[in-house]
């Protein structure tokens, strides 16, 4: 059975078919990596929104829009090309990374679809309200993380309750330029820069050019970072059980047993994430063969994708368990196994960051 079989081969049906929101994204994310004639209708809208986000820039720039400084150092982590690439698991590594080196971090974020107010995320809070990365990232690292639409009061806010920070991570921050940094980190993935153009015409929120202090690209084993960029690679070696006692097996070992009849086991890969295409290469790259159901990023699972599959073992990411989990029908579907990745960093990233941080003066 070949890895990554269609949909017609399993007899399900594609979750994303009749989502036209799936449908149109999937539409111009084709666009985006060529300049064909829909990304050409759409060039000169890309002008304007350069210009604008050129202004908002300049005014920073000029002093004439003021950027906060908090009393303690910002790491601002993020992109540029529009989606998923990575941010989530290179913050969680970054802040094992600086607990290693003896900092304190604490976390900002926008915290997608949740609270417009100032919230401190718990471990049990829910992801309709803080958000589903930020709660992944306070339930695998335990760091103090503050959500806020102003990434300054929510920087605030979190240093009132914590003191003991002493440097903060601003998760997917990189154009929220009130909040002053101290070191900039810029991730990419194997889509590059696709046409190199700006929003909507491309999939770029600002010039590829822009400045930063470090570069990552989340790329698949066996590629080569090009230079000066460090690469990241995404590592998949359990899957935990999503319902009760969440047992463990080893990911390569999932496609064995019964349930499947002669063909074995039936799987399906399920993704709600900005590049659900990047899960199902890491589930490749174990020896998996399953068919590949993409969701739309940050579903919210309000409708079950889950009850209608033909399969005997169901495979999600971490980002899509910390709303399934919160949902009776789908966290006792013992068919369902979450993955957890975890980033490995090539290179001196995390001692460069180090230096960096202890550069900046102290107040």
């Amino acid at each position: 059975m070949p890895a990554g079989r269609s949909h017609e081969d399993t007899g399900n049906r594609d979750l994303s078919d009749t989502n036209p929101h799936r449908n149109a994204e999937a539409v111009l994310t084709r666009a985006w990596q060529r300049r064909g004639p829909l990304a050409c209708a759409l060039w000169p809208l890309s002008l304007l929104f350069g210009a604008l986000a050129a202004l908002r820039r300049a005014l920073f720039a000029l002093g004439v829009k003021q950027a906060e400084r908090l009393p303690v150092p910002v790491v601002v982590v993020g992109n540029v090309f529009v989606g998923g690439t990575g941010k989530t698991p290179f913050s969680i590594w970054l802040i094992e990374a600086l607990r290693a080196a003896g900092f304190t971090p604490g976390v900002v974020s926008r915290g997608y679809g949740g609270e417009q107010d100032v919230a401190e995320v718990r471990a049990d809070s829910a992801a309709a309200r803080v958000g589903d990365e930020p709660l992944l990232i306070v339930q695998r690292t335990g760091v103090p993380l503050v959500v806020g639409r102003r990434r300054v009061q929510a920087g605030r806010a979190l240093l009132a309750a914590h003191p003991e920070v002493n440097v903060v991570i601003s998760d997917d921050g990189l154009q929220h330029y009130a909040l002053a940094r101290d070191v900039e980190i810029v991730l990419s993935d194997a889509r590059g820069n696709g046409n190199g153009w700006l929003l909507p015409a491309g999939p770029l929120r600002e010039p590829a050019s822009r400045r930063r202090d470090f570069s990552v690209a989340n790329l698949p084993a066996g590629s080569t970072a090009p230079q000066g960029v460090h690469a990241m690679r995404l590592e998949a070696g359990l899957a935990v059980q999503l319902a009760p006692p969440s047992a463990q097996r080893a990911l390569a070992s999932m496609g064995e047993g019964g349930g499947g009849g002669e063909e074995g086991v039936r799987i399906a890969a399920v993704a709600g994430i900005g590049n659900p295409g990047r899960f199902f290469a890491t589930l490749r790259s174990a020896g998996l063969a399953f068919a590949e159901h993409p969701l739309p990023d940050h579903y919210d699972f309000a409708a079950n994708p889950f009850a209608g599959l033909a399969a005997d073992v169901i495979l999600i990411t971490e980002k899509d368990a910390v709303k399934c989990r919160a949902i009776e029908a789908i966290r006792n579907d013992p068919r369902i196994w979450v993955v957890p990745v975890s980033a490995r960093i090539e290179g001196a990233l995390a001692e460069h960051i180090v230096e960096k941080l202890r550069e900046r003066p102290t107040a």
